[in-house]
């Protein structure tokens, strides 16, 4: 019967076998590192203000906690959709800041309108918040392959610039660990593919 196997099918369909269930143990591993850094951003809720990591503004063991820092100068807007503290939809308006004469400045939300396009009257100062991720405009397909630049902290402004309101503060029980839910795809993925090859293999071998 083994002489009779097809080779490089056999081959190829075991090759996409073992991929899919690397992708499945990677995936696992991913779920475990998730519940360790929800662990750590809950506690984040808790802890005392501190200064906004401006040396590596991507740590992700600040988010969801209480941040500080000081806009120079606002150097841009972005607008996007969102909620404010009280519920309402509207606009974000976060502000890309200067801090110094280098370095990757800072991300502010500086808060919510129900008015798109409206022009903010706010040209930097002390700001204070929880910290999030700023938003993310990367290709999906970036996200997947891990490739895309890591997300820096944005400080949701406890304080809204005039005219705001302010935006709803982050929570860490907004974050999904949907790992595990793509570990199962994975390995499910492997089974499926397994039994379709086994049983053409036994059609072809009765035939």
């Amino acid at each position: 019967m083994i002489r009779k196997l097809p080779i490089i099918p056999t081959i190829i369909v075991a090759a996409a076998i073992a991929v899919m269930i690397g992708l499945g143990i990677w995936q696992a591993g991913r779920a475990q590192q998730k519940d360790a850094a929800l662990v750590t951003w809950r506690a984040n809720m808790g802890r005392p203000a501190t200064a906004y990591p401006g040396r590596d503004p991507s740590d992700e063991a600040y988010l969801f906690r209480r941040l500080s820092a000081n806009c120079l100068r606002v150097v841009g807007w972005q607008e996007i959709g969102g909620r404010s503290k009280d519920g309402q939809t509207g606009w974000r308006h976060i502000a890309s800041c200067a801090t110094g004469a280098e370095g990757p400045g800072l991300i502010v939300d500086m808060g919510i309108t129900t008015k798109p396009n409206l022009k903010i009257d706010w040209k930097g100062g002390p700001v204070s918040g929880l910290a999030t991720h700023e938003p993310d405009g990367s290709p999906w397909i970036a996200r997947l392959s891990g490739k895309a630049v890591p997300l820096r902290l944005m400080i949701v402004a406890e304080t809204p610039a005039p005219g705001l309101m302010a935006s709803a503060p982050p929570d860490p029980s907004s974050v999904p660990n949907n790992h595990r839910a793509y570990m199962w795809q994975w390995f499910f993925f492997a089974v499926v593919a397994a039994v379709i090859y086994g049983l053409a293999v036994r059609k072809r071998l009765k035939d």
